[in-house]
């Protein structure tokens, strides 16, 4: 396919997520299915075009002066793909394939408008509701914060060190364009790519079956790592979910000691059983009843909520979601989040840690939710990441946000992975 049928199709799938109301992969694979004739290139360049477009949705649609499904994917052309009107026009040209062409008004308003006079949060591309919770975590920073948030993210890797080294990893992958990550000790990554470009099929390799790496980002990695499991340690992963922290934190174990993998939702967790084989894992326990934990309430060294949560850290991954997000979603979120920590809390023994993660940038469901249950808890109190963070990553890579480094906040403009917060507490002797 040339361009011209790569926009329309875009376009068409843009257009069947506004109608529908229906989530992007789904489209995606529909439209996939209904032209069987486009290659791999095809929906890949399609699948480019569509996130791109997604992830700048408000401010693509300010410039064009249109939130249609073609301003949008001609705008995605002009802003980042680096084509400008003249050359797309002569590109579409004779195509019997390519789109309608642009109204007269959407030509001018490109032409004329600029991203500055656009309201702030359109400049941030996010949801006007949530600008005060930008504003409030990052002060002045919080446009560019936010503007971070809509930019393509890289494909992670993390290192299984109970099978490879990283240098063996790379040596595997040499072919994908891999590097080591920047902060991650086991990381790996592959850049970003730009316009049509696709990134490589990873869990393809005989590497990957070989149990060798995960695909973990770089941000999931560091909080894991931040939890700092030692070899002996007993460890109760209270929201597992698919179970990337579990595998992350076996590996740092050595396989030697516990974790018990706990999650409700049976359908998210059942990913990872066929993971921790894979990964030669052999210190976990899974499980999907709380019953079967009542055993050990007061007994665990660390136990990590990795609590359920907007999101919000993971919009340039999941860009849809970042529309659909609404004050009602948040406040469900949040009643979720003091009930894991209440039912995880029990389970921490006197001296040991509990730990709070999520993979939101959002102060309500973070910095406000830890604070708040401390106070009602007094006998947790919040320690200081600063020091773990210094001991594992140094001082002299890049530095996540935050105001005492008490808790930490991992975001794509700070650290360039997703946004995740960390937040370790002690639980008194």
């Amino acid at each position: 396919m040339r361009l011209g049928g790569r926009l329309a199709g875009a376009i068409e799938v843009l257009a069947d997520i506004e109608t529908r109301k229906r989530p992007v992969a789904d489209a995606l694979k529909d439209w996939g299915l209904a032209h069987r004739f486009a290659g791999s290139g095809d929906r890949a360049a399609i699948g480019n075009i569509v996130y791109d477009a997604l992830r700048m949705k408000l401010s693509h649609a300010y410039l064009m002066d249109s939130d249609s499904a073609t301003a949008l994917g001609h705008a995605v052309m002009f802003r980042q793909w680096g084509v400008s009107p003249d050359e797309l026009a002569g590109e579409l040209e004779g195509d019997k394939f390519a789109p309608e062409p642009l109204t007269a008004g959407m030509v001018a308003a490109f032409a004329s408008r600029k991203l500055e006079d656009a309201p702030l949060h359109v400049q941030g591309d996010i949801p006007e509701w949530v600008q005060p919770s930008f504003e409030e975590n990052f002060d002045e920073d919080w446009i560019a914060e936010a503007q971070a948030l809509a930019g393509r993210p890289a494909l992670d890797l993390r290192v299984n060190t109970l099978k490879a080294t990283r240098d063996k990893v790379l040596k595997a992958l040499d072919r994908s364009g891999v590097e080591p990550a920047a902060i991650a000790r086991n990381g790996i990554r592959v850049r970003a790519g730009e316009g049509a470009s696709r990134l490589p099929n990873v869990t393809a390799e005989i590497s990957f079956e070989k149990g060798w790496f995960e695909v973990q980002d770089e941000g999931s990695q560091i909080v894991a790592d931040l939890v700092m499991p030692k070899e002996g340690d007993q460890i109760l992963d209270y929201c597992a979910g698919g179970g990337g922290k579990t595998l992350a934190m076996a590996a740092a174990m050595n396989n030697k000691g516990q974790i018990h993998a706990y999650d409700t939702d049976r359908k998210r967790l059942a990913p990872i059983i066929e993971r921790l084989k894979r990964a030669g894992t052999r210190n976990v326990q899974v499980h999907d009843r709380l019953e079967g934990l009542k055993p050990f309430a007061g007994k665990f060294d660390r136990v990590l909520v990795d609590a359920p949560c907007t999101g919000t850290g993971t919009w340039r991954r999941r860009p849809d979601t970042k529309w659909r997000l609404t004050q009602k979603n948040l406040e469900e979120r949040l009643g979720q989040q003091q009930e894991a920590l209440a039912g995880a809390s029990s389970f921490v023994r006197p001296g040991g840690h509990l730990i709070y993660v999520t993979c939101s940038v959002l102060p309500e469901e973070n910095e406000a939710q830890v604070y708040a249950f401390c106070e009602d808890n007094p006998e947790f109190e919040i320690l200081s990441a600063a020091d773990a963070w210094a001991d594992l990553f140094g001082t002299d890579k890049k530095q996540p946000w935050s105001a005492d480094m008490k808790t930490v906040t991992l975001t794509p403009a700070s650290t360039d992975t997703d946004g995740f917060f960390f937040c370790l507490m002690g639980r008194k002797g």
